[in-house]
């Protein structure tokens, strides 16, 4: 399948659940439980020094019009800048959870709405199960519109807005993050801004490597920021050779990269994932913000 514009095929959960017959019989009372759970407890343990952070709806101006955001910050001061670029489901409660998490860490982190082109704000309700309903039908059209080409220029305007805010250090590199058809946003971020991004982290990513001229593992050479690539067990069974051409490419450009198969399924970082893992989810987030510290620095 060419990757010139995403489809069903490239849905993160979709696929998950067709995989995996744990999953495949969970109920659908079982998945909104574990959903309103996770929504009742944020299942984000706090930082344990947080600062105090505001947050809010934000618009970023792009080639194809406005795309609506997330903004969370630290009250005070300029900090270093993060994009978050959200899976198929697109943006909702659990990456503005994210988002804030990530600022009582000490960053002003952006979460772009990759649907803008067609519909502002979320598209799917909070505890949709992906596989009940018109779920596909809601995102399907929503998938054809992006191509390698929109992440990069989304990339742009994002990075431009971030540089062109108060509160976001301009001495100070940026970082980006990813997760399921966000993990090539992070490539072509980092690829589009190479002496400004210094840090990128891709979760449970899809399509890392294919044989198009715009694979994500292409632009390895353009790159100038340090990677943790976090690879779902499920996902590196079905292309167990992926992390190898990954890990090949990082090398022969020599460019920094932690590339590891994590023991938890696809989706397992996303706290209203059925498949969340919450050991897994914090060894993932420990991991990053230790990159994020020393590459932003």
């Amino acid at each position: 399948m060419s990757d010139t514009h995403f489809g069903l095929d490239d849905m993160c959960d979709e696929t998950t659940f067709a995989r995996d017959r744990r999953i495949a019989t969970m109920t659908r009372r079982r998945f909104g439980a574990l959903t309103a759970a996770a929504g009742a407890v944020m299942l984000l343990p706090k930082a344990a020094k947080a600062l105090d952070v505001t947050f809010s709806e934000v618009d970023v101006e792009t080639p194809d019009g406005t795309a609506d955001c997330y903004f969370a910050r630290p009250v005070e001061d300029a900090h270093p800048g993060v994009v978050i670029w959200p899976d198929a489901r697109g943006m909702r409660g659990a990456y503005r959870d994210m988002a804030v998490r990530l600022a009582e860490h000490g960053y002003s982190v952006l979460v772009v709405n990759p649907y803008y082109r067609r519909q502002r704000g979320q598209v799917l309700p909070d505890d949709t199960d992906p596989r009940q309903g018109n779920a596909m039908s809601v995102l399907g059209p929503l998938l054809a519109d992006l191509s390698p080409e929109t992440e990069r220029t989304d990339a742009i305007a994002a990075i431009e807005w971030l540089d062109a805010h108060e509160n976001v250090a301009d001495d100070r590199k940026l970082g980006t993050i990813g997760f399921c058809l966000g993990g090539p946003a992070t490539f072509r971020t980092a690829a589009e801004a190479p002496t400004r991004v210094g840090a990128a982290a891709s979760f449970h990513g899809v399509r890392l490597v294919t044989d198009e001229p715009t694979s994500p593992h292409r632009l390895v050479p353009r790159l100038d920021a340090q990677f943790l690539i976090a690879i779902a067990e499920d996902d590196d069974a079905r292309d167990p050779d992926a992390k190898n051409v990954l890990r090949a490419a990082f090398d022969e450009a020599e460019v920094s990269a932690e590339i590891e198969v994590y023991p938890a399924m696809h989706s397992w970082m996303t706290t209203d994932s059925a498949v969340h893992d919450p050991a897994q989810a914090e060894r993932g987030w420990n991991r990053m913000l230790a990159l994020f510290a020393a590459a932003l620095a």
